[in-house]
């Protein structure tokens, strides 16, 4: 017995002292990680940027301690450091050219127009772009088309076969748990809440999609039918062929492909393009190297800033604790906004706007913000994928409005949902009684429906929501309510119709928005900087649980288009009943 008591303790503190050096051990690979990403990287000679597209793409880059636990599959990008990295190779003499390996991003439409946009700019100093894939999907072709030779495995295919969107609806599955949906909204074309009370899309929810898709659609095939002249027609054919299904041989045959070849011989192939022997070295830098090469400019004396402020995600009154989550803290950015317009070496902000909308009343707290900002200086707002709904609604007051040709945005209007979970209860057996001493003072209780006094009261309050809406975007836009409410409804528009329609100002990336910041500011010297401060490592590293982070990482890749809505679904109780945003799940492919 003394024996087994022994051994039992001993291996109690094995397992202990064991777990405390493993604890240790990953917190000096953390720290070794960390320091090694901020070494600078010198150039040599001959080199080529490599630009590995096998991820996620975000607005800006954010180092997550836990994500070499995930591998690959989940490896992140920033958009900040993909075009500032590709800038930085032009610049740079002793990078020849950008080898672009296309595996799979996910990514918008408009973010790949953004990247391609600046790779064609990159095309300007003379020096080449070179792509790659085992096999092409449609939004890492189009990105990679700008490029001057697209290169394919001789086994690979290209998905080229036209966008569509495939919205789930849970109208049924609510039903068979007894939950019902109580919507109040404005906006004929407002299909957020389409999912939860119906099992298919409204006729005017169709139109819009079909506008939308046929929009951005044509923007895609007229930027290829550009750079690999091939007709849009002959475009167009060889989607409604499906391409993919065919040999590679026929996506050369087709202009689509310059060569078929496989991975191992790439380098051999870029040593060529580079003009150096096949046995000579040649030096290439990946995402992570070009981040840390120096900037070749001097170092602005004049103490003049251009701001860039980033606000991506959903919005809401106060941030998710989750780090998966992207959102818009409308506490954080109406304090950080006026910091902003306090600061005198301040000369205009560019406000990054990449959102579906979210939170009505956060919205207008932002709104605000942004509005007060612009009487002390230029406010420019650079749209990304989506700034629709609330994310128009914290745009429309800005000086100028600036959106990729492909940008989702629009929806101007306004819904509420509220869940009777009358079936449910009464499914598993719970009864509910009140003593109340007003007549409302039981409004919201999920155990029963609202009655007709109840719905008229929300409807109401959603109605003077839409009004508030329209008069913000009327006064931001100098265009009547009247005119307004014809084009408003809870429509999406891409960039291009919201030009014409003159809920946008100008076409372009964050660098035109940049150009106009910069003009309207009237200075000659400037320093651009980027807003709000990015969340170090070890900030992050002792804030978040990585099994929580861990498990929702899982989640979305296990559960795909699903995760938002079940999502909205799981955390219902934390969300705004009133919202202005987009669908949850646009489901474009």
């Amino acid at each position: 017995m003394k024996d087994f008591l022994k051994f039992t303790l001993a291996t109690i503190t094995g397992i202990i002292v064991s777990s405390v050096i493993l604890f240790f051990l990953s917190i000096m690979v953390l720290f070794s990680m960390a320091s090694s990403s901020e070494s600078e990287t010198q150039v040599r000679k001959n080199s080529v940027m490599m630009l590995n597209l096998n991820g996620t793409l975000n607005e800006r880059s954010q180092e997550i301690p836990f994500d070499f636990l995930m591998g690959n599959e989940y490896k992140s990008y920033g958009m900040d450091d993909i075009l500032a990295s590709i800038k930085k190779a032009k610049e740079h003499e002793d990078i020849k050219g950008i080898y672009l390996e296309a595996t799979s991003l996910n990514a918008g439409v408009a973010a790949c127009e953004e990247i391609r946009n600046a790779l064609k700019e990159f095309k300007t100093s003379g020096k080449f772009i070179v792509a790659y894939s085992d096999n092409y999907t449609q939004g890492l072709y189009y990105l990679s088309s700008v490029a001057d030779k697209v290169l394919m495995n001789p086994q690979g295919m290209i998905e080229w076969n036209g966008l569509s969107s495939t919205p789930v609806f849970f109208k049924d599955l609510l039903e068979k748990i007894g939950v019902e949906m109580q919507i109040f909204k404005v906006g004929t074309y407002k299909s957020a809440v389409e999912p939860f009370i119906s099992t298919e899309m409204s006729p005017a929810n169709r139109e819009q999609i079909n506008a939308y898709l046929t929009s951005i659609w044509g923007q895609i095939t007229s930027d290829v039918a550009e750079s690999r002249n091939v007709s849009v027609e002959s475009l167009n054919a060889i989607a409604d062929r499906m391409l993919m299904f065919h040999p590679a041989e026929e996506s050369v045959k087709c202009g689509l492909v310059d060569t078929l070849i496989y991975k191992n011989d790439v380098q051999s192939y870029l040593k060529t393009m580079v003009g150096i022997d096949k046995d000579d070295s040649m030096p290439v830098l990946g995402l992570q190297d070009m981040i840390n090469v120096k900037k070749n400019v001097p170092k602005d004396k004049s103490g003049n800033i251009i701001a860039v402020y980033y606000a991506y995600g959903d919005i809401c009154n106060s941030a998710s604790s989750d780090i998966n989550e992207q959102s818009i803290d409308a506490t954080k950015v109406i304090k950080d906004l006026q910091r902003l317009k306090e600061n005198k070496d301040v000369k205009a902000v560019v406000l990054r706007v990449n959102s579906p909308g979210g939170s009505a009343f956060a919205s207008e707290q932002i709104w605000y913000a942004v509005s007060e900002l612009k009487k002390e200086k230029p406010v420019i707002v650079s749209m990304g994928d989506y700034a629709a709904s609330g994310g128009y609604y914290i745009s429309c007051n800005a000086d100028t409005i600036v959106a990729e040709p492909t940008t989702l945005t629009g929806s101007i209007g306004i819904f509420g949902m509220f869940p009777n979970a009358k079936g449910l209860t009464d499914k598993i057996g719970l009864d509910f009684d009140v003593v109340k001493t007003n007549q409302y003072a039981d409004f919201g209780m999920l155990n029963r429906p609202m009655n007709d006094g109840e719905k008229g009261l929300m409807q109401m309050y959603v109605n003077n929501g839409y009004d508030l809406f329209l008069t913000r975007c009327s006064e931001g836009r100098g265009i009547s309510k009247e005119e307004l409410d014809k084009i408003a409804q809870g429509r999406v528009w891409t960039g291009s119709k919201a030009k014409e329609l003159g809920l946008v100002d100008e076409l372009g990336g964050l660098d035109k928005a940049l150009e106009i910041a910069i003009a309207k500011a009237g200075v000659d010297a400037y320093t651009v900087m980027n807003y709000p401060a990015k969340k170090s490592f070890f900030d992050i590293l002792t804030s978040v649980r990585p099994d929580n982070y861990i498990k929702a990482r899982i989640l979305k890749s296990a559960m795909g288009e699903f995760y938002r809505p079940f999502s909205v679904l799981e955390n219902f109780n934390k969300c705004d009943r009133i919202q202005a945003r987009m669908p949850f799940e646009l489901n474009i492919q």
